[in-house]
């Protein structure tokens, strides 16, 4: 079975051949650690798992790819630094934001989750209508520079393509977040609800814009909706907001990635999501991820109570795969009848952070390849 196909089976609770072998993401500091622990080749750290963990056969390449469509702000704010103190710079990021990180990072760690870097905001660059006004002129849905070159925009029939292709983008409180800060954006809930609308439509129907290019000219199996918008116990906002605010957007883009063919929605949002998978389910998402432990999420409740509703991604507790050995196994132990039900592809619930040793991560993947049906 191709990589493709596999995947669509597995998340539309059909028959794959086997589980696909997802088993986390490294990020930069976690890297560096297993290059002192055997690790020779930090670019194809994948490869190399997959031949410690004793893998072979098919060759390891990732499942799937994201469709090269730019949904951010063009231009972006000019990246800078305006301050170094006391072990800190203050900086202005690609977004506008005034932020201070650790000066053992810098600037360009906060284009993409590089690492986990720990930072304070000052000031974000909407705070008022007439900053959003500004900020809407960096939002041109029909700018050139937000398209790949033709040679990377593929029409072929989808038979014929062995990865799953993503388009994935920010969500209404993802962006609105981004643009107004978090804080600020909840005080304009409840005193300005009107202006947070403007600003929810807006982005509904610049996304729409964007999206119906993309559908029109690629092959897209899913989409890939980026909210982080729970805490360790709660949702950051009640659900009466998220179905006022978000619902609307969410149905409208799932509606018209159905009418394209699209099969698969995946909603990513870490912390608790219990109070929000029924609103997701309402919307039409049927897959969700990363279910992170830490926060209570708990994968085989959630079957019991979702059914076949809900698909899942990740929900590994990476604490365990930190603790090795026995942990680990009473960690797949406690996915395992997910795993057997489908509709579920295992992997750890977030980045994979520097507490995660190289050894007990090979151990960790061979027993998930035994799981997943590669071993």
């Amino acid at each position: 079975m191709k990589l493709r196909a596999r995947y669509l089976e597995t998340l539309l609770f059909n028959h794959p051949d086997k589980v696909p072998f997802e088993p986390g993401q490294p990020r930069e500091t976690t890297l560096l650690r297993w290059q002192e622990e055997g690790l020779t080749d930090p670019e194809h750290w994948f490869e190399q798992l997959w031949s410690a963990a004793g893998l072979d056969g098919e060759r390891p390449i990732v499942h799937t790819k994201s469709l090269d469509v730019n949904f951010r702000m063009i231009p972006t704010f000019t990246e800078k630094v305006l301050e170094h103190r006391d072990g800190h710079y203050i900086v202005q990021d690609w977004m506008g934001n005034i932020t201070e990180i650790s000066d053992t990072y810098d600037f360009t760690y906060l284009r993409n989750p590089r690492d986990f870097v720990t930072r304070k905001w000052h000031r974000f660059p909407v705070e008022n209508r007439h900053d959003f006004e500004a900020m809407k002129q960096r939002y041109d849905p029909h700018d050139p520079l937000r398209w790949p070159s033709s040679a990377e925009i593929s029409s072929a029939p989808r038979q014929d393509r062995d990865r799953f292709v993503w388009l994935p983008f920010s969500g209404v409180f993802w962006q609105l977040r981004e643009w107004c800060g978090f804080e600020p954006l909840c005080r304009l809930l409840v005193d300005d609800p009107e202006f947070v609308q403007e600003m929810a439509d807006f982005w509904r129907q610049f996304v729409l814009t964007v999206m119906d290019r993309a559908l029109a000219t690629a092959t897209v199996d899913g989409l890939h909706i980026s909210e982080d918008m729970a805490y360790k116990e709660k949702s950051m906002i009640s659900p009466a907001m998220t179905r006022k605010y978000l619902l609307p957007a969410w149905s409208a883009w799932i509606d018209r990635a159905k009418q394209a063919g699209v099969k698969i929605f995946d909603m990513d949002s870490d912390g608790c999501i219990d109070e929000l998978i029924p609103i997701w389910i309402e919307a039409g998402f049927n897959v969700c991820d990363p279910i992170e432990v830490a926060a209570g999420c708990d994968i085989n409740q959630y079957r019991k109570r979702f059914g076949k509703a809900m698909a899942f991604r990740q929900g590994v507790d990476k604490r365990c795969i930190a603790a090795g050995g026995k942990a680990i196994e009473q960690e797949l132990e406690r996915i395992a009848p997910v795993v057997q039900d489908g509709g579920y592809i295992p992997g750890c619930d977030h980045g994979v952070p520097p507490d995660v040793s190289w050894p007990d991560f090979i151990h960790y993947a061979r027993k998930l390849a035994h799981m997943t049906g590669w071993l």
